[in-house]
């Protein structure tokens, strides 16, 4: 079940382990944020958020391994950065709402403001920018049955070789292989060189130019842009921390990205959409995966407990683009049964199948236009952590066998 965004003075005591005048005093302090209830002016409700921050910091002063032993699978933070802050309802580059950065800006402003903290200097760097043409050629080589992550992989490494500035780790140095970078995994994803801006050079290939179609993409592609320290994000950073080049960083994030968490959930998705099929049907279709004993795929999220504020977004954009279109509805009637029957609401994965199935786009774009919106995250992080120039080294805690002294074996 999901989260409750609020607490009664009960369950926030109970959950603390305090009393009432302890809860009240945490309030005072502005460790706890309080509301009045509308129903009740003498009661108060207490933000859910705050009291299990609360709890996750006294758990840290009593076991201080344990709590770093859990923060590396889903809590406390382990590194600091400026890059993305997310909120229970809501997500920010550098400061900027991201959710209004996806209808106002480009992908490569967006992009730009992730890596130097500024938004207006994309046309500089974008200007100059095409992907390397020995990696092109390569690409052209590569078996058509080839999965697109995979295309990219063999066209990075190629980039890689054939660049000499690869091992400049300066930020100027960077920011200008970010840009070819992207161009590239535009060209490795959609099979088309991409030197236009790239949502409407994927528009044009993918989606035939139809009307609506950029924005979607581009939007698509800045609300998949970053997300703080998920795995693939992670595992991009502990590579750059080691100077590895930005080529080889983007590989380690794709690698992350091809396993069942992601390229697995993009095809139970779309099982799902074609299963369900019409909109009077969601309800049954629904439960029907909950009767086989499968998860819904495309529902839920641990960090938004309210429901993951990109997919409201891009649900949005799309039902507002084409209304009449029926796998507009599907989502719709599908999103109801989930509510009722799990209580829970898409997350972004879904809605980039509900995209890919309104714009007719290949099967494997869902995962692709994640891949490529993430690029920019990944690059980011990793110039971040060429900046901080330490190396990613936790320590393991050994649960071993005991240890055998020399001799007694």
């Amino acid at each position: 079940m999901a989260e409750p965004r609020y607490l009664t003075a009960q369950e926030a005591g109970a959950r603390l382990g305090v009393s009432a005048a302890t809860l009240y005093a945490y309030v005072s302090r502005g460790l706890i944020r309080s509301e009045a209830v509308e129903s009740d002016s003498r009661a108060h409700r207490y933000h859910a958020e705050d009291v299990r921050k609360l709890v996750e910091r006294k758990e840290q002063r009593r076991n201080p391994a344990g709590v770093a032993r859990a923060a590396l699978h889903w809590g406390a933070p382990v590194l600091e950065s400026a890059l993305t802050l997310i909120t229970e309802d809501g997500l920010y580059y550098h400061g900027h709402d991201v959710l209004h950065l996806s209808t106002t800006r480009s992908f490569e402003e967006v992009a730009t403001l992730l890596w130097t903290g500024r938004l207006d200097a994309a046309s500089d760097l974008f200007a100059a920018a095409s992907a390397a043409p020995a990696a092109l050629r390569g690409l052209a080589h590569l078996d058509a049955e080839m999965e697109p992550l995979q295309r990219c992989v063999v066209a990075l490494t190629l980039a890689e070789a054939g660049d000499p500035a690869a091992y400049t780790l300066q930020p100027e140095a960077g920011t200008a292989a970010g840009t070819r970078i992207l161009r590239l995994m535009a060209a490795g994803l959609s099979g088309a060189t991409v030197d236009d801006p790239i949502a409407p050079a994927l528009a044009a290939q993918w989606a035939g130019g139809q009307s609506g179609a950029a924005d979607l993409l581009n939007a698509a592609l800045i609300l998949c842009a970053d997300h703080e320290l998920n795995a693939s994000s992670f595992a991009a950073r502990v590579v750059a921390s080691a100077d590895v080049p930005l080529y080889s960083v983007v590989i380690a994030g794709l690698s992350a990205l091809q396993g069942a968490a992601h390229r697995g959930l993009a095809a139970r998705i779309a099982a799902l959409l074609r299963e369900v099929e019409e909109p009077a049907q969601a309800a049954h279709g629904v439960a029907a995966w909950l009767r086989r004993g499968e998860r819904i795929p495309g529902f839920g999220h641990k960090l938004y407990p309210q429901g993951d504020p990109r997919a409201r977004q891009l649900l949005a954009l799309i039902a507002a683009a084409y209304p009449d279109a029926q796998a507009v509805h599907l989502a719709a009637a599908i999103s109801r049964a989930a509510e009722d029957l799990i209580r829970r609401q898409p997350n972004i994965d879904f809605a980039l199948a509900v995209l890919a199935e309104v714009l007719g786009l290949p099967p494997s774009a869902s995962l692709s236009l994640f891949a490529l919106g993430r690029t920019a995250g990944w690059i980011a992080h990793a110039l971040e952590q060429y900046a901080q120039g330490a190396l990613i080294r936790p320590r393991a805690a050994y649960v071993g066998a005991p240890i055998i002294p020399a001799g007694r074996e």
